[in-house]
């Protein structure tokens, strides 16, 4: 049976549980643990050793090494000597802040998350474009249900990390605007603030500003996205950048009508008129949809649903890895 060396960069499985778990019903799979010593003026070299020959022993006693996020792990393993196939799973941040420093010429194949990522790798490393493939991030959509009809309450929701690049403040600002003109709405937050928690600040502060704390609620971390989403109307994906957002994935097969900002690949997700540049225009268009019929509610929330299982099913994820995986091995 195959080898595979899992190992799982920023301490992020989120993505990739499912996927692992289908990949050790069909392959002998190891995953890699990080080892840290706690020896009095010895533990910081010690460790630095350690974590080199963790990392150097995986690529050693597997066929195949998948390294999920193309980070840190995955770049001190290109400048090892090649003892293995290497597989990688590039989803966004990387390309800038990981890959410059990556050895490429060791990597056998990088799986990109969108046709957008996949376009600006290949724009960066033209002679690697050879190695890499498209599988979209998947979600489970049978844990995700959509009832049919229910009654719209106006409920705007957010999910994901309250940081710069999710636009939470300006999402407030346009919620603000709602209000004033005399929508009776809400907006629902959820995620952990950034690591820079100057942001939550403000944008927490924000919100007593403008006298928005019986319509603007706070979450936090939520465990059962499934049954928060089923409290959004409409799902807000007002981010700058994204590889592939897994939120909104999740928010489409929910049967919420969901609405983005036009960063680089959502139009591999979305309808172009679920699409906006401009926060008038995302206001415009959350206006206009809840002034339809219930019945046309319905049907715009059904197309979504039904986006998200033809196009992002985690079980197409898994059998394309799969497929990948016996491929090149």
């Amino acid at each position: 049976m195959t080898k595979i060396g899992i190992l799982v960069g920023e301490n992020k499985l989120t993505f990739f549980e499912k996927i692992y778990d289908d990949l050790s019903t069909h392959y002998q799979t190891d995953i890699y643990e990080r080892k840290f010593y706690n020896i009095p003026l010895l533990h910081g070299r010690l460790n630095r050793w350690a974590f080199q020959k963790g990392i150097y022993s995986m690529l050693h006693r597997n066929d195949i090494c998948f390294f999920e996020w193309a980070s840190e792990l995955l770049m001190i393993a290109s400048h090892m000597p090649k003892k293995c196939i290497i597989i990688t799973r590039l989803h966004s941040f990387e390309l800038y802040d990981w890959a410059p420093k990556i050895y490429w010429e060791n990597v056998d194949k990088v799986i990109l998350v969108s046709r957008a990522m996949q376009l600006m790798f290949n724009e960066l490393y033209p002679e690697h474009r050879n190695k890499t493939e498209v599988i979209y991030n998947g979600c489970s959509v049978d844990k995700f249900v959509f009832t049919g009809q229910r009654e719209f309450r106006f409920t705007l929701g957010m999910l994901g990390r309250v940081s710069p690049i999710k636009r939470v403040y300006e999402m407030i600002l346009v919620f603000h605007s709602l209000v004033k003109k005399g929508y009776d709405a809400k907006l629902l937050i959820a995620g952990d603030p950034d690591d820079d928690y100057r942001y939550a600040v403000a944008v927490h502060r924000l919100v007593r500003e403008l006298g928005l704390q019986d319509k603007v609620v706070f979450f936090g971390h939520v465990s059962d996205t499934a049954t928060w989403l089923q409290e959004i109307d409409i799902f807000i994906s007002n981010s700058y950048w994204e590889g592939q957002q897994v939120a909104l994935l999740e928010a489409m097969a929910s049967g919420c009508y969901c609405l983005s900002h036009f960063w680089s690949g959502v139009g591999e997700m979305l309808p172009f008129d679920n699409i906006f540049w401009k926060g008038d225009e995302l206001e415009q268009k959350i206006i206009e949809y809840s002034k339809l019929p219930e019945t046309q509610k319905t049907k715009k929330q059904m197309d979504l649903r039904m986006i998200a299982c033809e196009k992002f099913d985690i079980e197409n994820t898994k059998t394309q890895i799969r497929k990948i995986i016996n491929e090149i091995r």
